[in-house]
């Protein structure tokens, strides 16, 4: 990378999600107009812990450019696997501490919904349940955990719904038929960078010290240690 584009009013933006079956590692230049993808690596499920660090680091090293570089990181905060999510935002508290890099953090449902170009989406969560968010014009969005039993109790599905996975498309055909299913690949890195660059550019960014997941679900400690639900500890 040319000394030009570390110049004013060129902002280079590292991408992290951890969050799902696969993971990915993105780094874009920004120059207020445009958004240019400068590489994009794919990291294998389950293997994060290994290959995150040293993924941003060979990235870095292909742009021809340096952590110190950057100025913003944008990491998908969840909801997805617990462990997932606890690399990334590890890495990325590891990464801007102690230095003048913005951070943001963005739901992996809203990316697959600018993504998608559809307000409402779905993602599997397994155990027959499903991360949803749910939007109507007017109405701030919402995300939740839904299985069958909570989408039969929401009388007014919405018209259309994007999906990345066939689970969330089998259980949303039975619960809501009438709503069309649309299908696109699942979210990444780069696609979080192109719904967070202009929020930078606004001055958005999350207090690192309050920087956490966004689950949605209690751990699998939390559920099958507590007494109070006797029958989720013997499934």
């Amino acid at each position: 990378m040319s000394d030009s584009a570390h110049s004013p009013g060129r902002r280079l933006l590292l991408g992290i999600d951890t969050c799902g079956p696969t993971g990915s590692v993105a780094l874009a230049e920004s120059t207020g107009r445009e958004l240019h993808i400068l590489g994009e690596t794919i990291l294998a499920g389950r293997s994060y812990s290994s290959t995150l660090v040293a993924s941003i680091a060979e990235l870095l090293s292909a742009a021809g450019t340096t952590l110190s570089h950057l100025s913003a990181i944008v990491v998908v905060n969840g909801p997805g696997s617990f462990t997932g999510v606890r690399v990334g935002l590890s890495a990325v508290k590891g990464l801007a501490d102690d230095s003048e890099i913005a951070v943001l953090a963005i739901s992996r449902l809203e990316v697959l919904a600018s993504k998608a170009k559809v307000p409402s989406v779905a993602l599997d969560a397994h155990r027959a349940e499903i991360f949803l968010r749910v939007a109507f014009e007017g109405i701030e969005a919402r995300e939740m955990l839904t299985g069958r039993s909570e989408l039969a109790e929401i009388t007014q599905p919405p018209e259309r719904i994007a999906l990345c996975d066939e689970t969330a498309a089998v259980l949303l055909a039975a619960a809501w038929p009438e709503t069309e299913q649309v299908h696109v690949e699942p979210p990444t890195a780069s696609d979080a960078i192109a719904l967070c660059a202009p929020r930078f550019a606004n001055g958005e960014s999350t207090d690192l010290a309050l920087l956490d997941g966004h689950y949605l679900r209690r751990s699998d400690a939390e559920i099958f240690g507590d007494p109070a639900t006797p029958e989720k500890r013997r499934a």
